[in-house]
Formats: structure tokens, C-alpha cells, sequence
């Protein structure tokens, strides 16, 4: 009988286990391996897709726009490339492809920089389109591109120094820009913030942009055609306080903020500070009047110049005569000016001029602020100086915000440069001058304007004030015989005054039409006339003067042929309207 040998049942049942739990480990792996690769290539969809478009920028600034709406600042959203260093699989050949697409790179230093193995290394910030491009066509790898946000001014360097400028970061580093960021305004966490009731709401400024380029255009103009060093440009609102334009020359762009830190580029109107000359005869009239001690026909005596040890105090082709005060404001005497403020006392002009703002720094939006140089001691020399703007040194806007106060009927308005912001708040002071000596003050501007020494600034069908200004400018602590700082400073209407204007020339030069003369009246008045024809037309009517207005300054009758009877039995005005480009 044959035997056959049978494996037990269990053994085949263990074999068909161990096949099925192979395969079981191979479809694991696989599935495995398929799962990574899918994960791998999402991963690189993902990177392809933050190459391509653009989220939600880290951060973000309110647009700013003019008093009529018109754009002077945005964000635009940009790409910012970086690396990963460590991932980077040739680094020579990275480097060579990023310094054809970048030739202002630095290869050694980028080479160096990506040497490093970091996790993360920026490459280029805020770069152009066609560059992001030229980047992903170009096959690197480790590369990415981060979404941010870059700050845009559409008009270029129209404005700058009011709008200030961003960092790299968007950061606002200077001029209303930096003021944003002070107070909340700008979402720099990119949390997506509402402010003010909705997302990043547009500053408005008081700037009128029309009037702002009239104001660049002619400023530039003048400062070329008189050779200054630079200029400056200045109307305020004398109610409000509110600033419709602001021109600094030489001016920057601030899409390129680099240049903002050069220092020619300066903010003159707020952060610079100047002896601001005769304009401050106005402050001193108007102290001696408001004393009680003088009166438009008071008479002071300008005969001969003032001593004080070596020192002399004279007027520039002076009249040299017993004045009126109408009379010595037309012909700016210094001798006149200094004997009122004498007779007061250096406390009474310490006094006014605080009262006025001119011995403080002024604070408004703009950061950029100068404190003012005044006097250490108030002697009677310091008094007499101070009296006709020497020997104190501020902004030319205090010293506008001082003057507009005179012309408003006494307030005292911080000046702003946000549309709208209430008057009530920036109101420093009320009742500074009786209404009879705002008056005055009003009525000599027109007078100065019409026949003294800012005959120049007079524009046809507008009622217009204004003093001059020339300051010898201080070198080496020596006052220079030749260089100068003019000024004009104007109101209009001046019988209802609604607008103040400065114009400010640093070291302009004495021209053959000028017959080599470079005081105030033969370049800042000019210069004050030209940006009155550009800008009254876009802001008032022309009103030409009714006979209320023409009261103002009277017709010369019988023996005063020359000159411009003031008051009923008041001397004439020797001479009036002579030299009148020389004087001030």
C-alpha cells in the first residue's frame, strides 16, 4: 500500500497570511509614497500661487487727498523677493541669475548673505513686476515672494513737505506721514482695523492742490530768476487757521524718501528759523498802539540814528524827519520802531511777542518744528533790535500766525493742516488786540501796499495789505553785508481779511533790472504779486474797493501833492511811494 505525505492544513493557511500581509506592506508603502507626493505637490502649487498674486499686504495707510478730494497718497500692492538660504540647491548659479535680473546688486555681498544657511534672507524689497517675473521664468529655487504694500504720490514731489514720506516698511517717517502713524490712523499690523467708522478712511487735508502748484511754480520761478538758495511759500486761512498751500524750495520727491534727510531739503516754513526783519514792525506797531501811548497820529522822531555804545541803529535810506506812525510803517523805520518799543520797556515787547506765540515752539501736525532763537537778556539794545525783527530768529509760520492774528481782530489760531479741524480746539488765545487797533493794523497794511513799500504786491480788483521784510543774514556770528533774507508778508481782502500769504527769498541776488538793489520790495513783493494773480482768481471774486474801502487810503488834496493825507490835520507823507521797492 502506498503512503502519501500531506502538509497539515494550518501550514497553507499561514502561507496565503504572510502573502496577503506583503502585499498589504507594499500597497501601504505605495499609498504612503503616493500621499507624499500629493502633499509635495500641493506644496508647490501653493508656492507657484503666492508667486503669482497678491493677499492681503501686512500692513496698510490711509490714502491722503486734498480739501477737494484730489489724491495725494496711496498704496499700491507690490512683491518683495526673499529666500530660503538653506535650501538652496547651487548657490553660485542663484546668485548669477539674481545679479542679471538685479544688476545693482552687490554679488559678493548677496553671496555672502545666502552663504549663511538662514531660514530666511530678503533678496530685493518692493520689486517691479516685470522683475517678478523675469525671476519665476528664470527657474530658481528657494525663492519666494512676499505681498506688501508701497506708498505711491502720484503728483511727485507737488506737496512734499507737507505729506512727508514712508520708510521701506511703510512706515511714516516724516511730515503728515509720520502724524498718521502718531495717532492710530494707519493699520500697520494688517489686522484689517476700522478706524473712524471704516476701514482706513482718507485724510483730508486743508491743502488746495491748484493753489499749491500755482504756489511751487512761482516759487521755483523766483528763486531761479533771482538766484536764492531757496525759498519759501506760505497761505493760511486767517479764520480757521487752516493751510491751503505750503511750498518749500528746493523741494524733494517723496518716492524717493532718501532725499527728504538732505539738508537743503528742510521744511523752511516750520523748521526753519529766520530773522524775519520789518514784517515784525507790524507785532511793534501794533503793541504801541494797543498801549494806549500811541495813536495813528502820534509823531515819533526819527531825526537822527540810535546809539548804544558802538552800536547804531539807522534806517535804510531813512526819511530822517519827526514821523507819524502811518508814516514810519510805510517807510519801515527802525528808529521810529525801536524808540516806541523803548518807551514801553523790553517786558512789555517780551510780553506781546509771548502773547503771540513767537517766543514758543509751535506745534501743529507736522513734526518737523523749530523752537525759535530769542534773546537770552532783554536789554534796551535787545529791545531795539527785536523791535524790527533782528536779533530773534522763528518760523515763518509763527510769525504768519502772529500777524494773522492782528488782521482776524485778535485770535490766535494754531494752524492746521487737516480740513475741517475744529477752530475751537486750536484757539489759543481771544481778544490779543481791540477791534480799534486790529483796524489800524488793517488799514496801514493797505496803506503800505498802495503807496509804501509793497507797491509791488498790488493786483488789480483785490483790496490787498502787506508789510516787507529784509534781515541781514548772520554768518560766522557777524551780520553779512550781502546776503539777505527777504519776506512779504500780505493780507487780502485787507478791509475783511480772509487769506494771509508769505513769500520768503534766502540770499537773492541784485539783478540789472533791480539796478543791483536785492531788498525785499524789489523780489518777495514781486514774487507775492505773481502768486496773488495765480491764486485770488481760483479763491475770491475780485471786489473792486467801494467807497468805504477807498476811505482807507485817502486821495492827497490841496498842498500835500505828494504824498497821501492820512488823517484829517496829520502831516503828509513826504516822498510817499519813493524808493518804494527799496525800503523794508
Amino acid at each position: 500500500m502506498r503512503k502519501y505525505a500531506f502538509a497539515p492544513r494550518s501550514s497553507a493557511r499561514n502561507r496565503r497570511l504572510r502573502i496577503a500581509c506583503i502585499m498589504a506592506a507594499f500597497t501601504a508603502i505605495f499609498a504612503a509614497a503616493f500621499i507624499r507626493l500629493v502633499q509635495l505637490g500641493m506644496k508647490e502649487e501653493a508656492r507657484s500661487e503666492i508667486s503669482l498674486t497678491y493677499d492681503r499686504a501686512p500692513s496698510g495707510r490711509p490714502a491722503i487727498v486734498d480739501r477737494n478730494g484730489q489724491l495725494l497718497a496711496t498704496d499700491i500692492p507690490i512683491a518683495s523677493l526673499y529666500m530660503e538660504p538653506r535650501s538652496i540647491p547651487d548657490l553660485d548659479e542663484a546668485v548669477e541669475k539674481l545679479a542679471a535680473i538685479f544688476p545693482e546688486l552687490d554679488a559678493r555681498e548677496l553671496h555672502s548673505r545666502l552663504r549663511r544657511k538662514d531660514a530666511f534672507t530678503w533678496v530685493k524689497r518692493q520689486i517691479a513686476p516685470e522683475k517678478q517675473q523675469a525671476i519665476i521664468d528664470s527657474g530658481l529655487a528657494a525663492v519666494g515672494f512676499r505681498p506688501e504694500n508701497q506708498r505711491l504720490y502720484p503728483n511727485g514731489s507737488l506737496a512734499a513737505h507737507v505729506l512727508g514720506a514712508v520708510d521701506i516698511d511703510n512706515v511714516g517717517i516724516a511730515g503728515i506721514e509720520k502724524w498718521i502713524d502718531a495717532n492710530g490712523l494707519a493699520d500697520l499690523r494688517g489686522a484689517g482695523i476700522e478706524l473712524r467708522g471704516r476701514e482706513l478712511q482718507p485724510v483730508e487735508l486743508s491743502i488746495d492742490l491748484r493753489v499749491q502748484y500755482a504756489m511751487e511754480q512761482e516759487l521755483g520761478r523766483a528763486v531761479t530768476k533771482f538766484g536764492a538758495v531757496a525759498g519759501a511759500g506760505l497761505l493760511l486761512d486767517v479764520a480757521n487757521g487752516e493751510i491751503l498751500a505750503l511750498a518749500s524750495y528746493p523741494a524733494f520727491d517723496p518716492n524717493n524718501p532718501v532725499d527728504a534727510f538732505r539738508p537743503d531739503r528742510i521744511n523752511r516754513v516750520t523748521a526753519g528759523v529766520f530773522e524775519m526783519g520789518s514784517t515784525f514792525k507790524t507785532l511793534t506797531t501794533a503793541m504801541a498802539l494797543e498801549s494806549g501811548r500811541f495813536d495813528l497820529e502820534s509823531v515819533v522822531d526819527a531825526s537822527r540814528p540810535l546809539s548804544f555804545g558802538r552800536q547804531r541803529i539807522h534806517d535804510y535810506r531813512g526819511q530822517y524827519r519827526p514821523l507819524t506812525i502811518p508814516e514810519a510803517f510805510i517807510h519801515s523805520s527802525n528808529i521810529a520802531m525801536a524808540k516806541m518799543a523803548l518807551s514801553l520797556g523790553p517786558e512789555a515787547l517780551r510780553t506781546f511777542l509771548g502773547r503771540f506765540g513767537v517766543l514758543s515752539r509751535l506745534s501743529t501736525e507736522l513734526p518737523e518744528s523749530a523752537a525759535p532763537l530769542r534773546p537770552s537778556d532783554w536789554s534796551e539794545v535787545t529791545t531795539a533790535t527785536v523791535s524790527f525783527g533782528h536779533g530773534i530768529a522763528v518760523t515763518p509760520l509763527q510769525a504768519s500766525m502772529a500777524v494773522a492774528a492782528l488782521a482776524n481782530g485778535g485770535k490766535l489760531i494754531r494752524p492746521t493742516f487737516i480740513k475741517d479741524s475744529p477752530v475751537s480746539e486750536r484757539t489759543i488765545a481771544e481778544d490779543l488786540v481791540s477791534a480799534d487797533t486790529s483796524e489800524a493794523i488793517r488799514h496801514l497794511l493797505r496803506l503800505n501796499t498802495a503807496v509804501g513799500s509793497a507797491k509791488r504786491a498790488d493786483v488789480p480788483g483785490y483790496v490787498i495789505g502787506g508789510k516787507t521784510g529784509t534781515a541781514e543774514k548772520v554768518v560766522q556770528g557777524r551780520y553779512s553785508k550781502v546776503l539777505n533774507v527777504t519776506s512779504f508778508m500780505g493780507i487780502v481782502p485787507a478791509d475783511n481779511p480772509r487769506y494771509l500769504l508769505l513769500a520768503l527769498l534766502d540770499e537773492p541776488r541784485g539783478l540789472t533790472e533791480t539796478y543791483g538793489n536785492r531788498t525785499s520790495g524789489w523780489n518777495a513783493v514781486p514774487l507775492g504779486a505773481a502768486l496773488y494773480q495765480r491764486i485770488l482768481p481760483m479763491l475770491l471774486t475780485p471786489a473792486f474797493p467801494s467807497p468805504a474801502g477807498a476811505e482807507a487810503v485817502p486821495v492827497a488834496t490841496g498842498d500835500c501833492r505828494a504824498g497821501v493825507d492820512l488823517l484829517p490835520g496829520a502831516p503828509c507823507l513826504s516822498g510817499a511811494g519813493d524808493r518804494s521797492g527799496e525800503n523794508g
